[in-house]
């Protein structure tokens, strides 16, 4: 019989993992156990990983809120837009900067006063309320001029009495007269033609405005024909048109009053062939 102890293994006291051992149907499995101490430590290193993450999270976060934000500048004696604007890295150089500060700065951006604050990185400004207000009635006035103007164009055009027609000219002879008498006969609506009143005149008088029958019955009555179409007195006042001369022996005035008694008597003085 061995002596006690001499071969005897240590007991362990602190395990760290240790075996489980499962019977099922006659196998045995042998499972891993985790310890404690190895349960503790995961929580453990959970924490302190979300401790150093937080910090760093809102360092970023402040930062970039600080990058964002404008910066401001009062401007000293002897700056310019360009080396101001060269001194902040601006993106877009003095153009930029003079956008955001346009009001700042005023009209003339070469021109600019020591004490004035710039703001670096500022948005170009919108209009004033009061440049907008001063450009609105400005526009509203263009519309309106042209809208006036449009009007104004559109009524003229109508409005414009047509350019009146030069007033016809007719040769003291034969032919202005005939001609004349027809223009006035189309005014009356007395029918006529230039060849049935100079075929008339040929036979009645040959052209003569001055005629004159004194050797037939009227001319024994005391009414003598007269004229280019030797109209009798009566018959020139009972058919004078207006507008004509009242003188019998006026070349027109002759010739439409004996065409008005013809157009009366026969239909148009181009019926007439013969004494009438």
């Amino acid at each position: 019989m061995p002596a006690q102890g001499k071969h005897r293994r240590p007991k362990s006291v602190s395990l760290g993992r240790g075996i489980a051992a499962v019977t099922t149907g006659g196998v045995v499995l042998a499972l891993p156990v985790l310890g404690a101490s190895a349960a503790s430590a995961a929580p453990a290193h959970s924490v302190a990983a979300e401790k150093s993450v937080a910090p760093v999270s809102v360092t970023a976060q402040v930062n970039s809120v600080t990058k964002a934000a404008p910066a401001k500048h009062s401007v000293v004696s002897g700056e310019t837009l360009s080396k101001i604007a060269r001194e902040y890295s601006v993106s877009g150089g003095w153009k930029k900067l003079y956008e955001g500060n346009r009001k700042a700065v005023g009209e003339n951006p070469n021109l600019i006063h020591p004490g004035i604050t710039l703001t670096i990185g500022a948005k170009a400004a919108a209009p004033s309320d009061a440049k907008a207000g001063k450009a609105a009635p400005a526009a509203e006035r263009t519309a309106t001029a042209e809208r006036a103007d449009r009007s104004e164009r559109t009524t003229a055009a109508p409005a414009a009495a047509p350019a009146a027609a030069a007033p016809a000219t007719y040769t003291n002879d034969l032919d202005g007269w005939i001609r004349e008498s027809l223009a006035v006969m189309a005014q009356h609506g007395i029918p006529g033609s230039y060849e049935g009143i100079h075929r008339n005149i040929i036979r009645e008088s040959s052209g003569n405005p001055n005629a004159i029958n004194n050797w037939d019955s009227n001319a024994v009555k005391g009414t003598p024909s007269k004229g280019l179409l030797q109209v009798i007195d009566p018959t020139f006042q009972a058919y004078h048109v207006p507008g004509t001369s009242t003188d019998s022996y006026d070349p027109v005035a002759n010739i439409t009053a004996a065409c008005n008694y013809a157009a009366d008597r026969y239909g148009s003085i181009d019926n007439v062939f013969g004494a009438y």
